[in-house]
């Protein structure tokens, strides 16, 4: 039992160690989030990045389950599709976390701005590096169960679409519980917005779209380059 334990380990080493360290990295979050309460004296501030750092391991649970189920003939057309719609509602929480670099322009006289900068950049690039985990498990299941141009075409229409919710999320102030718990009231001021949209709401996505776009394309071709190597013989 041990053996075979071990070999499903040494099988999937790569699986499990980005999920070992996507975990010691939101440990670490944590750790940075309690040590500065302690530091300031009681101040919470930034204490809400480790429920907004939860919200974005939602996403990725849901895609590695869903990239578990998938394996299953009998689960890919009717289990997969709940999984990938609660995935896409929850995903944007994942690169959610990168705009609260925002609240560094507020200053704080309290903790070193330093501090302050490691601790957000922490918090904004594992929840990044979440989402980009749990957006290539999925694009490997469209792309296994359709072709490589519809895992691609997955990927560039989450872009955008995450990048609206993170949009709304911070602006509009919705998010993916008011979607499931309250969706006519959501819907109604989504479409308030959708229906005269602001230039600055139409830069914010569009840049966005293209930084998480760059970030996605380089980590994914990172994780290729072995592939290329020229064999010896």
């Amino acid at each position: 039992m041990i053996s075979k334990f071990r070999f499903a380990i040494f099988q999937h080493k790569y699986k499990v160690g980005v999920f070992v360290l996507l975990s010691a990295a939101s440990l670490v979050c944590i750790t940075l989030s309690a040590s500065r309460v302690l530091y300031s004296g009681g101040s919470l501030r930034y204490v809400g990045l480790v429920w907004n750092l939860f919200l974005a391991w939602i996403p990725f649970v849901l895609a590695f389950l869903a990239y578990i189920l998938s394996w299953r003939r009998a689960l890919v057309y009717f289990a997969i599709p709940a999984f990938a719609f609660l995935w896409l509602i929850f995903f944007p929480n994942a690169p959610y976390i990168l705009t609260d670099l925002q609240h560094l322009s507020q200053g704080s006289g309290i903790v070193p701005v330093w501090y302050d900068v490691i601790l957000l950049v922490w918090f904004s690039w594992t929840g990044m590096l979440l989402g980009i985990v749990s957006l290539n498990l999925m694009q490997e299941i469209i792309k296994r169960e359709f072709n490589r141009l519809f895992g691609w075409i997955f990927v560039l229409g989450v872009a955008g679409l995450s990048s609206a919710g993170v949009y709304v999320g911070r602006f509009i102030r919705l998010n993916s519980w008011d979607v499931l718990q309250n969706p006519g009231q959501a819907a109604t001021n989504i479409w308030d917005w959708l229906s005269d949209p602001s230039l600055r709401s139409v830069g914010f996505i569009a840049l966005y779209t293209l930084f998480f776009i760059f970030v996605y394309l380089t980590i994914y071709a990172f994780g290729h380059i072995l592939q290329e190597q020229p064999r010896t013989s």
